[in-house]
C-alpha cells in the first residue's frame, strides 16, 4: 500500500492559480504554503529572466517539479512546422534555466483546415524526434501528456497514454533517455487500460511528470471546469499509488484550470490544494 503523500512531495503548477500574480509572488506563496516543489508556466516566465525566476525559486527553498507547456507542433506548412520546432527549443532551454527536469508537451492536433490526424501525429512524431538530441543534452525530458479525447480536434492528437509511449519508444528503442510521459488524472482517468500502461510506462522508466485534480460531474467547461481533489469521480489515489508503486518517485503536482478556483485568493486556493492532496492522493 503506497503511504500518503507529505507536502513537501507536493508541487503547485502555477496554473492553478489562474495567472494571476507576478512569479516572485506566486514562488513565494507556494512556498510559504509548505509545498515542495513548483512548475512554472510559459506564460507567467514570459517578460522575465529566467535565470532570475530560477534563483528565486531556489531562495525559497522549492524544487521544480516541470515547466508547462510547448507550442503545438503540427502546421499546415513544413515552415509552420519547423518555427513550432524552434519555439518548443527555446522553451526547452528555459526549462534547462529553471532546473526543471521535464517540459511538458501538450502537443496539438489538426491545422485549420485539415482533417488529417494521421497527418497531424506524422509531425507530432517529427517535431519530438527534432528536439530529442537537444533535450538529451540539457537534461531535460520531452514529457509527452496524452490529453483527454475530447480535445482530439484542436489541443492533442495522442489521447491514451500508450499513443504516448508507443511514440516514446519509436524515437527511443533503447530506453537511453530524453522522452517520457507525464501523466494527468483529469486526462486518463477513464480509460481501462490505465493502470496496465501506468505499470508499461514505470518499467519502461519513462513517467517524467504526474498532475492531479478531479472530473466533476457534471463539468460546465471543457477546458475551465477542472475540479479540486475529492469534488469529483476520478480514483486519484488508486492512479497515484499505481504511479508510485511502478517507480515514480518525482513530486505529485496539482494543475487546476478552474473559473470557480480562480476566483477565489491565491492562500485559500493553495490551504485547499494541501488539503485535499494529503487526503485524497
Amino acid at each position: 500500500m503506497t503511504d500518503r503523500l507529505s507536502l513537501d512531495r507536493c508541487s503547485i503548477n502555477t496554473a492553478t492559480l489562474g495567472h494571476r500574480s507576478h512569479i516572485s509572488d506566486v514562488i513565494d506563496k507556494i512556498a510559504r504554503a509548505g509545498f515542495g516543489a513548483i512548475a512554472p508556466w510559459r506564460r507567467d516566465i514570459e517578460g522575465n529572466d529566467a535565470a532570475t525566476v530560477a534563483r528565486q525559486i531556489r531562495d525559497a527553498g522549492l524544487g521544480v517539479s516541470g515547466y508547462c507547456r510547448s507550442t503545438y507542433f503540427p502546421a499546415a506548412t513544413a515552415y509552420g512546422l519547423r518555427h513550432n520546432v524552434e519555439d518548443n527549443s527555446r522553451a526547452l532551454d528555459d526549462a534547462a534555466t529553471l532546473g526543471a527536469p521535464c517540459f511538458v508537451l501538450v502537443v496539438g492536433s489538426l491545422p485549420d483546415g485539415s482533417k488529417d490526424l494521421g497527418c497531424a501525429r506524422r509531425q507530432v512524431e517529427d517535431g519530438l524526434g527534432q528536439l530529442l538530441e537537444h533535450a538529451r543534452k540539457i537534461g531535460v525530458s520531452l514529457a509527452v501528456e496524452p490529453l483527454h479525447p475530447m480535445y482530439a480536434g484542436d489541443r492533442s492528437c495522442v489521447t491514451r497514454l500508450d499513443e504516448a509511449l508507443d511514440i516514446c519508444s519509436k524515437l527511443d528503442p533503447d530506453q537511453a533517455g530524453g522522452i517520457g510521459v507525464a501523466i494527468d488524472v483529469y486526462h486518463v482517468w477513464w480509460d481501462i487500460a490505465v493502470l496496465d500502461q501506468i505499470r508499461r510506462a514505470g518499467a519502461e522508466k519513462r513517467i517524467d511528470a504526474f498532475h492531479v485534480c478531479d472530473w466533476l460531474v457534471p463539468t460546465k467547461d471543457l477546458l475551465l471546469d477542472r475540479g479540486m481533489m475529492g469534488d469529483g469521480v476520478a480514483d486519484i489515489w488508486r492512479l497515484r499509488s499505481a504511479a508510485a508503486t511502478a517507480g515514480f518517485n518525482g513530486f505529485t503536482e496539482t494543475e487546476i484550470f478552474s473559473t470557480h478556483w480562480w476566483s477565489l485568493p491565491e492562500e485559500e486556493v493553495l490551504r485547499t490544494c494541501a488539503e485535499r492532496m494529503i487526503e485524497f492522493c
